[in-house]
C-alpha cells in the first residue's frame, strides 16, 4: 500500500504548532506572504496524551504480529545492531504520519466509523474493529484479521477468510474446499503454497461485570503460554496496557503512558527507533485488578499454526472449564447472518476522502459488529 491518505496532506506547516501560542482573535496574522487564521487554522489534536493509550496498545499487538510474520517469533531488537529491511518497513507502518497505514491518525480516523470521535478513548473491541478495517488497505503484510463476536470463534469462517484471494472479488466467497483446491494448485517455485493469508485473531471478551470472575483466571493465563500468543489488550477504565505474560497471579504489561517526541523518516529513509522499544523493565499488576473488558490476540502464520491453536484451546481451555471464557465452533452458526470475508473496496483515490468513505463501505458488516462484546 502506498498510502491511505495523500502524502500532500501530511505537509503540515511547522508554524502551525507555534501559532497555538498566539492569543485568540478574529484577526489574521501574516507571515512570509501567507495568511493564518488563528481561530480556524488548527489541525486537530497535536498529541494523543489522555486518549490514545488503547490505540498505542493496539499498535503494539499488531507490530508483534508483523515481527512474527517477517522476522520470526525468536527475533529480538538489539540497540546499534543493523536490522533487516523488513524491520524498517514495519517501523514505517507505525510512524505518526497520515500516510502510514497504522499510524495514530489512521486509527483515530477509522474509529469515527465505530462511533468514536477524534480524541475519544477507545476500548479493546473498538481497536480490534479498527485494525480489521485498516488491514484491508495493507497489501504488503496481507493479513487476514478476524475479530470474534458473541465470544465465539468460528473455524469455518476463519479458513474461508484466510484462503480467500486477496482481491476478494465475487469468486472470493466460494466454499472453503474449492478455494483451497485452487490455491494448492498455484504453488510458487519454492514448492509451497502461498495462498493462506497470515491470521491475526482477536477475541474481545468480558470476563465479569465489574470485576474479573475468578473462574476465568486460569484459562486467561493459559492463553499467554500458547506459541501463537500476541498477549492481550486491557487495563483499567481509561487506562490501557498491553499485557504480554504473567508471573504467578501477576500480569506483566507494557505501559504506553509516556509522551514522546515525534519521530519521522531520516534522509536515508531510516528511522531513529529507540523510542519504539522498551527503555525500562515491564510492569506488573495483580490479575484481579484488571478491568474485565479485554481482547486476546493470536497470530497464525500458516494453517498448521491455526490448527495447532484450535487443538490447544480444546485441550487447555474448553475442556477444563465449566464456565467457558469463549467458544470455539467448527461451523458457522445457522442463526447468524451469512459470513463474507471482508474485501478491500475498489477506490481510485489515495486522498483523505478515502478514509472518510469507509463509513459507508462497511455497512454490510454492521449487522455482525452490533453483536460484538
Amino acid at each position: 500500500m502506498e498510502s491511505v491518505l495523500s502524502k500532500h496532506e501530511n505537509q503540515i506547516t511547522v508554524l502551525s504548532e507555534y501559532l497555538e501560542e498566539f492569543p485568540e482573535t478574529d484577526g489574521s496574522v501574516w507571515i512570509l506572504g501567507r495568511q493564518h487564521h488563528l481561530k480556524t487554522g488548527g489541525t486537530g489534536p497535536s498529541s494523543d496524551t489522555g486518549w490514545g493509550c488503547m490505540l498505542r496498545c493496539g499498535q503494539m499487538m499488531l507490530a508483534q504480529a508483523l515481527i512474527c510474520k517477517h522476522l520470526g517469533r525468536d527475533w529480538h531488537w538489539e540497540r546499534h545492531k543493523k536490522q533487516p529491511e523488513e524491520y524498517h518497513k514495519i517501523l514505517r507502518c507505525f510512524l505518526d504520519r497520515k500516510d502510514c497505514c497504522y499510524s495514530i491518525h489512521q486509527m483515530a480516523q477509522m474509529g469515527v466509523g465505530e462511533g468514536k470521535s477524534i480524541g475519544e478513548w477507545f476500548g479493546p473491541n473498538t481497536v480490534a474493529q479498527v485494525l480489521k478495517k485498516l488491514a484491508l488497505f495493507d497489501e504488503w503484510n496481507s493479513l487476514a484479521v478476524y475479530v470474534s463476536m458473541d465470544n465465539t470463534v468460528v473455524i469455518e469462517d476463519i479458513k474461508k477468510m484466510c484462503w480467500s484471494p486477496s482481491q476478494s472479488s465475487s469468486g472470493a466467497h466460494g466454499s472453503t474446499h474449492s478455494l483451497r483446491s485452487a490455491l494448492h494448485r498455484n504453488k510458487n517455485t519454492a514448492g509451497f503454497c502461498s495462498g493462506w493469508k497470515p491470521l491475526l485473531l482477536i477475541i474481545p471478551l468480558r470476563l465479569g461485570i465489574n470485576h474479573i470472575n475468578p473462574i476465568y483466571i486460569d484459562a486467561f493465563k493459559e492463553c499467554f503460554k500458547m506459541p501463537q500468543s500476541l498477549g492481550a489488550l486491557g487495563g483499567k477504565p481509561n487506562n490501557a496496557y498491553y499485557f504480554i505474560g504473567f508471573l504467578g497471579n501477576e500480569l506483566i504489561y507494557l505501559d504506553p503512558h509516556t509522551t514522546q517526541v515525534f519521530v519521522d523518516l531520516e534522509e536515508n529513509g531510516m528511522v531513529d527507533d529507540k523510542s519504539f522499544h522498551c527503555q525500562q523493565a515491564p510492569h506488573r499488576m495483580e490479575i484481579m485488578n484488571l478491568d474485565p473488558s479485554v481482547a486476546l490476540g493470536f497470530f497464525c502464520k500458516e494453517e498448521k499454526d491455526f490448527d495447532n491453536w484450535c487443538s490447544l484451546v480444546q485441550k487447555e481451555i474448553l475442556k477444563q472449564q465449566s464456565l467457558r471464557m469463549f467458544e470455539l465452533v467448527k461451523n458457522h452458526p445457522a442463526h447468524w447472518p451469512p459470513f463474507k470475508p471482508p474485501a478491500k473496496p475498489e477506490v481510485t483515490t489515495t486522498g483523505a476522502e478515502l478514509i472518510e468513505s469507509t463509513d459507508t463501505l462497511f455497512e454490510v458488516e454492521e449487522e455482525f459488529e452490533i453483536l460484538s462484546v
